[in-house]
Formats: C-alpha cells, structure tokens, sequence
C-alpha cells in the first residue's frame, strides 16, 4: 500500500481509513447472526435470511455506484472511469446470491419478493443522497467499507457456512467470489486515495462518509434477525 498511496494527505487518509475498517470489523462481530455464523451457531433458516436481507443491497449496490460515476465532471473523468468499471463488475452479483438462496432450499420468487429492511433503506438513502451530489469523492469511503468487507471476510464468512452445512450444490458462490474478486477493487481504491485526498476538508469528507457507512452497514446486518 506505501507504493501505491505515496502523498502525505494521502497517507493520513488511508491510516485514517485502516482505524474505521477496524472499529467497523470489531463492532459487526457482535452482531447476533455474525456471531451465531463465527461461532459455528448458524441455522439454514438463519443463513437464508442473511442472505435475503443482503440481495436488496447488493441490488442497490450498483445503482449508487452508476449514479456516483454520473456526479463527476471531466476534470474527475479518470475517476469515473474506475467507478463505471467498478458497477460494470457488480450490477449482477444479485444473481449469484439468489443462486446461493435457492441452493439452500430457498424460493425464488420469496427473495426477489422480499423488501429492504431497515438498515438497508438508511444505507440505501445515504448513499444515493451522496452519489447525486457534485463530484463526490467521499464515496470512496464507502468503497472502502463496502469492498473491504468482501475482501475480509466474504472467505472467512464461506468457510464457517461449509464448515456447518453440507449440500450437494455450493450455497458459497457470493461469498466466494467476492473473496476472491475484491482485492483487485481495494487495489483499484488505493489508487485512488491520493487523486481524491487533495486537502484535509477532502479527507474529512471521506473518512466521515465511511463511519457513516460503517454504521448504516453494521445496522442492516442487525436487522436480519427482526425480519
């Protein structure tokens, strides 16, 4: 990381963002389905809420993304080409999660019919608000969190699950992808960090946008278990 973010605001952004990932990756431990899932505790029907309760954001995910990527003007295009990439990856990982849903005996037309809870509609809210203002570089904060979280813990979250269950079909692939994929995003946002951090109201910008992110995200997993 010292080789890609080499500024010293840029510098000052990223430990800045090291401190948050690791508060949010404390804090979610003690959410009751993650730590029913880390402690080998997790009942199919507890894995199929989690993730009917996910899709609705991952849904989203790319529609924030896409309207991220519209707020920045041409003196921000070499950042909005990293963030079209970005949605271009992600706008049908929903697919794969409902795969996995069904995989575990799940019905179809039961997660697609499911609404968001109401983590999901406050993560949802904010990051849109966010997405529509002018170039909003904050977003990378929540990027970080977002992504960071795939990268963490998706294969760590798949290994418990197969640990606990056994089916004749994978129930992982979402996790499993995102395990092995979102390295290569944080690499993409690393590079980023010393474009956007160009002053410290900017690097305000994006550490705050990431607590809030963290917050948000952090409610919405707790709101699995009041579906």
């Amino acid at each position: 990381m010292d080789n890609i973010v080499l500024t010293k605001l840029g510098q000052s952004c990223l430990q800045s963002l090291l401190k948050v990932w690791f508060d949010f990756d404390l804090a979610i431990t003690q959410v009751p389905i993650i730590k029913r899932l880390e402690q080998g505790r997790l009942s199919i029907e507890d894995y199929q809420s989690l993730l009917l309760n996910l899709r609705q954001q991952v849904i989203e995910g790319s529609r924030w993304i896409s309207r991220c990527a519209s707020s920045f003007d041409r003196e921000y295009a070499d950042v909005r080409s990293t963030v079209i990439s970005h949605a271009t990856e992600e706008h049908r990982d929903y697919l794969i999660l409902e795969n996995d849903y069904v995989a575990t005996g799940g019905t179809l037309t039961d997660i697609q019919a499911a609404s968001k809870n109401i983590g999901s509609e406050a993560l949802h809210g904010f990051l849109m608000y966010r997405a529509s203002q002018p170039n909003p570089v904050d977003l990378i904060g929540a990027m970080w969190i977002i992504e960071g979280l795939g990268n963490k813990m998706a294969s760590k979250w798949s290994q418990r699950i197969n640990e606990q269950f056994s089916f004749e079909n994978t129930i992982t692939a979402f996790m499993d992808y995102h395990g092995e994929n979102d390295e290569n995003h944080l690499q993409a946002l690393y590079r980023l960090i010393d474009r956007v951090a160009t002053s410290p109201e900017r690097v305000n910008d994006i550490i705050r946008t990431a607590k809030v992110v963290a917050k948000l995200y952090q409610l919405q997993l707790e709101e699995v278990d009041n579906g």
